[in-house]
């Protein structure tokens, strides 16, 4: 059975050509993705359980697997397997048992704490504690880890809820025009007037904030900007003569909006969403600085910055995620600035 080849639009594909032309751009894309990728998998690299454990002439796979108390390894207690400190038995006995940790053996929530020894501590390479400790003993490089995880996760369902939200919104004042206009414009402004700073501030003093009322709060006060490139981009296609050939034709609504405006106001949208991308990240970031973010004691970079500020002379803590930051937004800017590039009509395209 034959299945249909799927291809892109000829724009398209000579859109995307560009964009690979742009080295800094295109090879900052491939960096951000592989890191994306790897936060997937982020278990198999930074994480206090085993990857494989061999005990017994038996495999286990703790990772991905089931929970695994000390007992079920020859240890004296009931809760779950310090599979470090099993390794290290495991070693010193012999007899083919061993244990396979990931590079990082630790998670982002755990303190190791060791005697004489107070949090924070110095980068060690014998401790595999690459990045240092925070001052709660907790891994840096961990945190950073899963705190970039997070920071994605929260940036990919803040893009969905702005663009959802604004292009909704825009096409709709673009489209209809009018009444519909003019009153989509006065309520923007007088939304775009409500202090953004102090309903977080509130809404924090009422209850905990988890990611996804997070997502919401900062997507209700980041949407108004989406809204007028929106409604700017429908009223020039709205104009166009294909836009009028479909409605001699007898096209619906749903159909003009859905199937000819939105494809051609796509290029427009698609050189917004790393910079949209970059604006999630810092504002994730800061509110978890100010301590209106994610509860504690959620990895975060803003956190971590927190932290580092508090205590310089820890000097590991703060360079660690301020460099972090700088590497990752820049990263981002680069795609930016690079998709602008090859997606810009007024370079690249001739009207007639």
């Amino acid at each position: 059975m034959a299945f249909p080849r799927f291809r892109l639009n000829p724009q398209t594909e000579r859109r995307l050509n560009r964009f690979r032309r742009i080295r800094r751009g295109y090879l900052s894309f491939v960096v951000l993705a592989s890191l994306a990728l790897l936060t997937v998998f982020g278990e198999l690299l930074v994480n206090s359980r085993a990857l494989v454990v061999k005990f017994g002439g038996h495999y286990y796979f703790p990772t991905y697997g089931a929970f695994h108390p000390g007992s079920d390894f020859g240890e004296g207690y009931s809760y779950e397997t310090n599979y470090r400190h099993l390794g290290q038995r495991l070693a010193r006995e012999g007899g083919g048992n061993w244990v396979l940790m990931p590079p990082v053996p630790f998670n982002s929530y755990e303190n190791d704490f060791r005697p004489g020894v107070y949090p924070p501590t110095a980068p060690s390479a014998a401790e595999r504690h690459y990045l240092g400790t925070d001052t709660t003993g907790r891994d840096i490089l961990a945190r950073l880890f899963y705190g970039f995880r997070i920071a994605l996760i929260f940036a990919a369902f803040y893009i969905g809820f702005v663009y959802g939200l604004g292009i909704a919104v825009g096409c709709a004042m673009g489209f209809f025009g009018g009444s519909v206009d003019l009153l989509g414009q006065r309520l923007v402004e007088i939304w775009s007037n409500l202090p953004f700073l102090y309903i977080v501030i509130i809404v924090a003093s009422l209850v905990r904030p988890d990611l996804t009322l997070l997502v919401i709060i900062t997507g209700l006060f980041s949407w108004t900007g989406m809204t007028y490139y929106m409604r700017t981009a429908t009223y020039r296609e709205k104009a166009r003569d294909y836009v009028a050939a479909a409605e001699v034709l007898g096209a619906s609504t749903s159909r003009i909006i859905f199937r000819h405006i939105l494809p051609n106001t796509l290029s427009m949208l698609v050189t917004f969403v790393p910079f949209t991308l970059a604006a999630a990240i810092s504002s994730l970031t800061a509110l978890d600085f100010l301590g209106f973010g994610l509860p504690v004691p959620t990895p975060s970079w803003g956190e971590l910055l927190h932290q580092g500020t508090a205590n310089l002379d820890a000097p590991w803590i703060v360079s660690s995620v301020f460099f972090s930051i700088v590497f990752v937004l820049s990263l981002v800017t680069f795609v930016g600035e690079a998709v602008r590039e090859a997606f810009d009509p007024k370079k690249f395209t001739t009207y007639e």
